[in-house]
């Protein structure tokens, strides 16, 4: 039997295997805490430092158990990574028979169904749809497994896309007609099969462990569940223990159901006009609050008369076409679905508006006593209702104020739960991540970084900036990166913690760099898609990248390319937020300090995501800048300045112009 010494030692399977493996002494440690835990069926949180090898060290003990195991990752981009790349290899080193499936979300696959029902249909406001929707009928009609990555012909930005999959709403599941050929099921089928399965955090609560049909079966039969990127965690399972009444569902469900009432119930005029009454009530809805962008408890919107109106409008026609539905829903499975899906709807926005009592001119019955609808308002107390309005729509949410119990209880004793990412501890204290989850009888490990930070990055923390939320604070973090900027050629990441700092420092680079001489090509988010504006910076000489939020972690750049990540603040999220203010309150209503206990660990992790972003192998170097004053100024900045990796430190800028001098020499050596 394989051991993990036969694996990791200095003349092991992977130094025979894997060219220019070196055994490193925490990989081995973490392995032995995952094979521990594997073994005994128990949750582990682990945190590993970047380069510690941490996917070979959970890989390896994970297939050398001879069980189904599910891996869950937070991004895309890692998901195929470790099914391309890092099994592959590992099963090739370990020599093992192990079977491999890559399991995506079903909006990734063609659904026939629908497909054909819009090629039917055929109402579309461009041509360049019904050509696109033509090119992926060609496409299924080839396809193995109607991946939609494989479909080149057809962007995937292209709203075609969105006529030619399924979703978990309108997916008919074992009464489509199409049901022996989908691609989703043929895909979870596959699944079902493999010794270990690749998903990502939002299938994995969407489908998975809510036992969405076929996927549903993967976690009783699963022995160890392995979620990388695991600082994730908390944030995705608040979006899927609560429950949401989107615009975008709305529409879908009008349009589906128009859809389906011309093809199976043509006779039955009313049921399309109750959609697009539906359709024209949701649209109404969203344009009460014009051209504003809006995240809003629910109480702070007791006064808007015109808001109230039109959701009670809204019920009004959602419950029209529910009563229609329900009426001609024998008529297909199609129709059926719809009534489901509306009734459901109907449940979530009735909740929301009875939790509000609504107002004088459109009040709101409370359920019947004893009902499902009074049931879901009474455990949904602990949670917060709250509105978001985005430039195209909006989403009414309730979101539970506290997931540790709720995911404790779906977790059980029949297989080891490993969590594992490099950011998950506050100088090595593990209480903030597992309270939070209700991991409360894990172990906990954590294994620092094996690079030289000292050798290899300088920690800089300018003098003089001003009070962060002063006016004029993102043009003094600009003026202060400049000299910074120009010691380093470019070759650098500015990372703000929003997005109206992050448009303010591009237009002033714009204007300030070509007046400094420097002709660095300046790159925005949102200029591209993120792999795209990565390709572009990987490729253009001097590059330097402004972003926000979406470049803070998930990004891998090495080698001289990357010399220099700028941070304008300390990544406190606003407390304007509706769930971090309602959290904040319950935690300080318990007696507790919600600062202290919940809003500073956050910031800490956070932080120490966008600095990994710097130093990615043992061979880069370079500068971290931290902008913000209270980094050392305040008595919590000191405790998120011990949390970050222990690089070299310092205050004045001779100290970064020899470390880039000394950068410049050894490159030139």
């Amino acid at each position: 039997m394989t051991t993990l010494d036969d694996v990791f030692s200095e003349n092991g399977l992977f130094s025979q295997a894997i060219p220019g493996y070196r055994p490193r002494p925490q990989q081995v440690e973490m392995a032995q805490a995952v094979e521990q835990a594997i073994r005994a069926k128990k949750p582990l949180i682990a945190e590993a430092g970047t380069g510690t090898g941490k996917t070979y060290a959970y890989l390896v003990p994970a297939l050398l158990s001879g069980g189904k195991v599910i891996v869950s990752t937070g991004t895309k981009t890692l998901q195929d990574q470790l099914f391309h790349r890092d099994l592959p290899k590992v099963r090739s080193a370990l020599k093992v028979p192990v079977t491999i499936a890559l399991l995506k979300g079903r909006a990734n696959y063609v659904c026939t169904y629908h497909l054909q029902r819009a090629l039917a249909d055929g109402r579309f406001a461009r041509k360049e749809d019904v050509v696109h929707l033509q090119a992926i009928a060609r496409f299924a009609a080839a396809s193995k497994d109607g991946d939609k990555s494989g479909c080149n012909a057809v962007p995937e930005s292209s709203p075609a896309w969105q006529h030619a999959v399924s979703t978990r709403d309108n997916c008919l599941g074992s009464d489509c007609p199409n049901y022996q050929d989908c691609f989703v099921m043929q895909a979870r089928r596959n699944a079902l099969d493999a010794d270990v399965v690749v998903v990502n955090h939002h299938l994995f609560f969407a489908d998975v462990w809510l036992k969405d049909e076929g996927a549903g079966e993967l976690l009783p039969r699963c022995n160890t569940v392995i979620f990388d990127e695991a600082h994730q965690l908390p944030e995705v399972a608040s979006l899927f223990f609560g429950e949401t009444v989107a615009s975008g569902s709305l529409l879908e469900l009008a349009r589906d159901s128009r859809a389906e009432a011309l093809a199976a119930a043509k006779d039955f005029v009313h049921l399309p006009a109750a959609a697009l009454a539906l359709d024209k009530s949701t649209r109404d809805l969203r344009l009460v609050f014009g051209q504003e962008n809006l995240r809003a408890p629910q109480y702070q919107l007791a006064e808007n008369l015109e808001f109230h109106a039109a959701l009670k409008d809204l019920e009004e026609k959602l419950v029209a076409l529910v009563d229609l539905l329900i009426d001609q829903a024998e008529r297909s499975e199609g129709l059926e679905n719809c009534r489901r899906r509306a009734a459901e709807q109907l449940g979530v926005l009735r909740n929301w508006r009875a939790s509000s009592g609504g107002t004088e001119d459109s009040p709101v019955t409370p359920p019947p006593p004893g009902s499902e609808a009074a049931k879901k308002l009474a455990n949904a107390a602990e949670a917060v209702y709250w509105l978001e309005v985005g430039p195209h729509g909006f989403q009414l949410n309730i979101t539970p104020l506290d997931i540790a119990r709720l995911f404790n209880r779906q977790m059980n004793e029949e297989r080891a739960w490993i969590f594992t990412s490099a950011t998950l501890a506050m100088n090595g204290n593990f209480k903030h991540y597992a309270h939070e989850l209700g991991l409360w009888d894990a172990e906990q490990a954590a294994w620092e970084s094996p690079f030289n930070y000292k050798q290899q990055a300088l920690l800089y923390v300018p003098q003089g900036l001003p009070d962060p939320n002063s006016r004029d604070y993102t043009a003094a973090v600009v003026d202060a990166a400049l000299p910074l900027l120009k010691l380093s050629e470019g070759h650098a990441f500015l990372l703000f913690t929003s997005l109206r700092a992050m448009r303010e420092a591009h237009d002033l680079l714009n204007a300030r760099l070509p007046a400094l001489g420097l002709k660095y090509p300046l790159l925005l988010q949102g200029e591209g898609t993120r792999t795209e504006l990565l390709e572009r910076f990987r490729t253009q000489p001097n590059a330097i990248l402004v972003a926000s939020q979406t470049f803070w972690e998930g990004i891998d750049v090495k080698g001289e390319q990357l010399r220099l990540v700028v941070i304008d603040k300390l990544p406190f999220a606003s407390p304007d937020d509706p769930v971090l203010a309602a959290r904040i309150d319950k935690i300080n209503k318990s007696g507790r300090n919600a600062f202290i206990e919940y809003q500073l660990p956050r910031a800490a992790i956070t932080l120490k995501q966008g600095a990994g972003r710097l130093i990615r192998d043992e061979h880069d170097q370079g500068v971290l800048m931290i902008c913000d004053p209270r980094l050392v100024d305040k008595p919590y900045g000191k405790q998120i300045w011990k949390a970050l990796p222990p690089m070299l430190r310092t205050r004045e800028q001779s100290v970064v112009e020899r470390f880039f001098a000394r950068m410049k020499t050894q490159a030139s050596a």
